[in-house]
């Protein structure tokens, strides 16, 4: 069928880039003594150097026409404003499929894996496996905003938006959805309420969708004491895995408006928030130019920046805990939809090997959740797992849905 959309380019007003040139001149710089080795967060060293490469040499303009090589559309979903990057497929019958990003995600994370998925055949893949790709903005993310009908969005609202822009919108009877990080519940809470009008889902982990739900969601732990016995190794795993969660997840659901009067005005203070989380989640040896150039911090950030999205994008947070998830029917598995699941070495849990991480979900409390089909683990490859590992990615995904497709 034909598109039903007419194509609406990216392009950020020039004011908008003066505003920000100025703002990085104007910068105000923190005393940081003793924090090289980054105990007490970003370290001001880094931070500086790629300021300075922000407002020197970094140029948004390329940036935004590697984006725009890409369809761009926007469309309003009941009161949502909701854009979307799309690449058609190239096959004789593509299944549609839409990819939903987290946080500090933007739509561009699955910019390595959309040309495979799209045209298997100029990738070393089989034609007859093409989807049409569509990668949404999360609402109050990026160019999906700003959201003044909707300021109580949460991961399980916007399932229901998704679906409505699949079938509604575009017109697709049946589609395959895929996501990561909080967009691994939005494709799961797709995969429990919509399951008929999905061929199934693949996502980069398998948490339950009650997952914020409760008095102390924002406690990474969940007020659970760290057990007494435990080896030194996965004593310290522990710890680092706490660590490495725990701060943004308190900061967002308990106290998002307050954070955001400062990152919302400050370009280095919002990239030291969300760069921290790129430099610790991802899979970089030590090195986060290692997995993000300069270029791809800053076009991401950039994202955020220029839609002035950072305050709304993590509310979201505490919306998934103060309008807490519901089930749309009391059967099991609570996903119905056929599941693939990519486990990433990095993320593994204290005391899990890769070698033992599918059989680590399958004793845990989660794996009756869904209706699991394809689950692997892989050694290498941190929380941003299309932009990391998207060859491992493509190929889980295409065996998710391998036989799925009528």
């Amino acid at each position: 069928m034909s598109f039903p959309l007419t194509p609406a380019p990216i392009h950020v007003p020039d004011e908008v880039l003066a505003d920000l040139k100025q703002r990085l001149e104007l910068t105000r710089w923190p005393d940081d003594v003793g924090n090289e080795d980054g105990f007490y967060g970003v370290p001001r060293g880094y931070l500086q150097e790629l300021v300075e490469y922000w407002h020197t040499e970094y140029d948004w303009r390329r940036a935004e026409a590697a984006i725009n090589a890409y369809e761009h559309y926007r469309v309003d979903v009941g009161g949502v404003p909701v854009h979307f990057m799309r690449k058609p497929g190239v096959g004789p019958d593509p299944t549609p499929l839409i990819l939903t990003h987290g946080w500090p995600w933007t739509f561009w994370h699955w910019a390595k894996v959309v040309d495979p998925l799209a045209d298997p055949g100029a990738h070393g893949g089989d034609p007859a496996e093409a989807f049409d790709v569509i990668v949404p903005s999360f609402p109050g993310f990026g160019f999906s905003s700003p959201l003044p009908r909707h300021p109580d969005m949460n991961f399980w609202k916007v399932a229901d938006v998704w679906h409505e822009l699949m079938t509604g919108v575009l017109g697709y009877g049946k589609y395959a959805a895929a996501g990561c990080d909080v967009g691994a519940l939005v494709t799961g809470q797709l995969g429990h309420k919509y399951a008929a009008e999905l061929h199934g889902i693949h996502i980069g982990s398998g948490l339950k969708l009650d997952f914020f739900t409760g008095d102390r969601a924002w406690d990474f732990s969940g007020g659970r004491s760290i057990p007494e016995g435990l080896p030194a190794d996965v004593h310290a795993k522990v710890i680092a895995l706490d660590k490495r969660f725990a701060v943004h997840l308190a900061a967002h659901v308990l106290d998002s408006s307050t954070l955001a009067y400062g990152l919302s005005d400050s370009p280095p203070g919002m990239l030291a928030w969300i760069l921290e989380r790129w430099v610790k989640w991802s899979d970089n040896g030590g090195d986060v130019e290692t997995v993000f150039s300069k270029d791809d911090l800053l076009t991401h950030a950039m994202i955020y920046w220029v839609t002035n999205s950072i305050g709304t994008s993590i509310r979201t947070y505490a919306n998934n805990n103060r309008y807490p998830w519901t089930p749309a029917h009391d059967r099991w598995p609570v996903v119905e939809a056929p599941t693939g699941i990519t486990f990433v070495g990095y993320e593994n849990p204290p005391g899990v090997t890769t070698e033992g991480r599918v059989r680590s979900f399958l004793d845990s409390d989660r794996a009756a959740w869904y209706n699991h089909v394809n689950l692997t683990a892989h050694d290498r490859g941190g929380h941003f797992i299309p932009w990391e590992v998207p060859d491992l990615w493509v190929a889980d995904l295409r065996r998710t849905f391998r036989g799925r497709r009528t």
